[in-house]
């Protein structure tokens, strides 16, 4: 797990190549604090920060085959690089290290940019290859590692991180309008945009490969899901069970190998209880489990996480998000982002990952992915009681559905059936849709929008940022189940774009620690796709099949525990007796007129309502947050105003 950067293309001159790569390689040398390594030639560099985890004293990068034909800078973990490693010596290939590394250098000689079809990992590589004057690029099919590139002139440069890229001359960091209102509506930009104008993400299963005739991306792998009408590919559950359970338990055990100890993160919930079971039988010297917890009684799950590290016996930890903590930590949290942000969620992950190193671990396991693999969200059962809903419109007592999805949200259970048909939207949207399941939440993200200045609106001249997501959907998705609509909408999208990134790696890299997920495990991905919606939505029980395939490895309260989101106190945490200096001078009228992105008049009531009433609503909390982590960007990032020039 590491870090990397490279260029490809002759605007390097053969001076400045050195000096470059190491200013690349210091601007994320957070990603790997272990050990640093050059590779320059003609036209072509590789620059990587390595944080050891396999193969200690043998896996330096970047890493050139012992033909010198192809050189690897790589960030991140080859599960089944042990089974690859003996398939290829078996077919003549003479390995000198123990380290995934050198798998891939084979994998790629013997198959070329294919042979990404056979990594079961969480990666981004870069593979120059001299036979062919060519830069391979690739990342991996769930989008768990970044990947990040821009062109200036005709020369290629690309890193794990944007940041490393601002070391390049003539590339600047200015605010993409388009990508700010992405993120104001949907949570993530549309992939390959980024918050950087000119600074585009490689996305999830993808392959850029170039050479001197330019750059081709191309797709070797998608997220698919069966037609609505063809036959179920399980009709046993307790088949279907027995299979998701071996899956889970492979995934987990080749996640634990490391030539260091890994440990696991404890939410209190189904999820990471599960992968902690599964994982603690492994653990040589006993399972280190890690939570956060909170004095608010509305986001703490502290007794579940006790509940579960004492029935497996882990060494367990825990940090305390207490009042002021997260204003303390979110400047770093943006900085490492690289992006703004609407909810504070990312911060207590970063104090997560900071006890992490503080205990000597660099390796956790987590329980991401599962919501999105087995239909988690309180966002799939709100669907379906919408679509229920919709079946009778007239209907007063379906609405009241909604108090039993959001139990732990105390305002929504005083409101009248009324509200809350109307609140979700019950009835009112098209069942057509391709977006029916997302649009409550659409509509009350989007609404925060209203905070954007005049000059931004004339730039966006009415653009819509969700008619973009429908034209980025596959041809088939009309035939699909509507919960495997959402799903797909999920793992595609807010997944790679927010969870996995704002909230997984970069809150973990910030402290050098890698985080490992075997419910994203492609192929329990594919076997969770074929199922049937049944067994994954059970009328408004989330996630019943894996419930079923692994109820013998945890309490019955943890077991049959309704999902409770994972959430931080928001607005609140930066007002009050919580109130910073630099969150005044975010939200001053003169440093929101400077910026030109929101109304100064429109901001400074927002911030006085806040100030107030720390607990408003999802909106307001949603601008207050979204506003000020993008002064915030614009702080730590950018050299220009943010509308210096139009939307491409």
């Amino acid at each position: 797990m590491c870090g990397f950067a490279g260029y490809f293309g002759d605007g390097v001159g053969p001076q400045d190549a050195q000096p470059l790569l190491h200013r690349m390689v210091a601007a994320i040398a957070h990603r790997g604090p272990d050990e640093q390594g050059i590779f320059a030639g003609p036209a072509v560099g590789l620059g990587h920060a390595r944080l050891s985890i396999v193969g200690l004293a043998d896996g330096q990068q970047p890493m050139t085959h012992t033909n010198g034909d192809f050189t690897i800078a790589f960030n991140g973990e080859i599960f089944n690089y042990v089974e690859l490693r003996e398939t290829l010596k078996a077919q003549g290939h003479v390995f000198r290290t123990g380290s995934d590394t050198e798998v891939i250098l084979h994998l790629y000689e013997r198959m070329g940019p294919d042979c990404v079809s056979l990594l079961n990992g969480d990666f981004a590589f870069a593979i120059w290859d001299a036979t062919k004057h060519r830069m391979v690029i690739a990342r991996d099919r769930m989008g768990v590692r970044p990947l990040f590139h821009t062109t200036v002139g005709s020369t290629l440069y690309f890193a794990s991180e944007a940041k490393a890229l601002l070391q390049v001359p003539g590339v600047r960091a200015e605010m993409d309008p388009l990508a700010l209102d992405q993120i104001f509506t949907l949570w993530a930009p549309i992939a390959p945009r980024t918050a950087f104008r000119d600074i585009f993400e490689l996305e999830p299963a993808h392959l850029l490969i170039a050479d001197k005739d330019g750059m081709s991306i191309r797709p070797y792998w998608q997220l698919q899901y069966p037609d609505i009408d063809e036959p179920a590919a399980y009709t046993d559950e307790r088949v279907a069970a027995e299979e998701l359970r071996a899956l889970l338990a492979d995934a987990t055990r080749i996640r634990m190998r490391a030539d260091v100890p890994v440990g696991s993160y404890l939410s209190g919930g189904l999820d990471s209880s599960i992968v902690s079971a599964l994982a603690a039988p492994m653990a040589p010297n006993g399972l280190s489990t890690f939570s956060v917890t909170f004095g608010s009684e509305e986001h703490d799950e502290s007794a579940f996480q006790m509940q579960m590290a004492e029935a497996l016996g882990t060494h367990h930890h825990a940090v305390a998000c207490g009042d002021g903590d997260i204003a303390s930590a979110f400047p770093d949290v943006i900085r490492f982002t690289e992006r703004p942000i609407l909810r504070t969620a990312p911060a207590p992950l970063y104090q997560l990952s900071g006890l992490v190193r503080e205990k000597g671990l660099k390796v956790v396991l987590t329980g991401e992915g599962a919501d999105e693999v087995f239909a988690g969200y309180d966002i799939f059962k709100e669907s379906r009681v919408r679509r229920f809903c919709a079946r009778q419109p007239g209907s007063r007592i379906r609405p009241h559905l909604f108090r039993k999805l959001y139990a732990y949200l105390p305002g929504l259970k005083q409101q009248s059936a009324e509200y809350l048909a109307a609140f979700f939207g019950a009835g009112d949207d098209c069942l057509d849709d391709p977006l029916f399941s997302h649009r409550p939440r659409l509509r009350g993200t989007a609404a925060a929008k209203l905070f954007f200045s005049g000059d931004l609106r004339q730039v966006l001249q009415g653009y819509d940022a969700a008619a973009e997501l429908v034209s980025r959907l596959p041809g088939d998705f009309s035939r699909w189940h509507p919960l495997h609509q959402a799903q797909y909408l999920e793992s595609r999208f807010l997944l790679p774009g927010y969870i996995l990134s704002s909230q997984g790696d970069r809150m973990a890299m910030a402290h050098g620690i890698e985080g490992r997920f075997p419910f994203l495990d492609h192929r329990l991905v594919e076997f969770a796709t074929r199922l049937p919606p049944e067994m994954k939505l059970k009328g408004l029980v989330e996630k019943h099949i894996l419930r079923e395939a692994t109820k013998d490895l945890l309490p019955e309260s943890i077991g049959r525990r309704t999902k409770q989101p994972y959430r931080a106190p928001d607005s609140q945490s930066f007002v009050g007796k919580n109130e910073r200096e630099y969150v005044r001078e975010a939200f001053s009228e003169h440093r929101i007129a400077e910026a030109g992105l929101f109304n100064p008049k429109a901001v400074s009531k927002l911030y006085e309502k806040c100030s107030e009433k720390p607990a408003s609503g999802y909106r307001d909390n949603v601008a207050f947050v979204g506003i000020l982590s993008t002064q915030l960007w614009q702080q730590t990032f950018s050299a220009a105003k943010a509308l210096g020039a139009q939307a491409a």
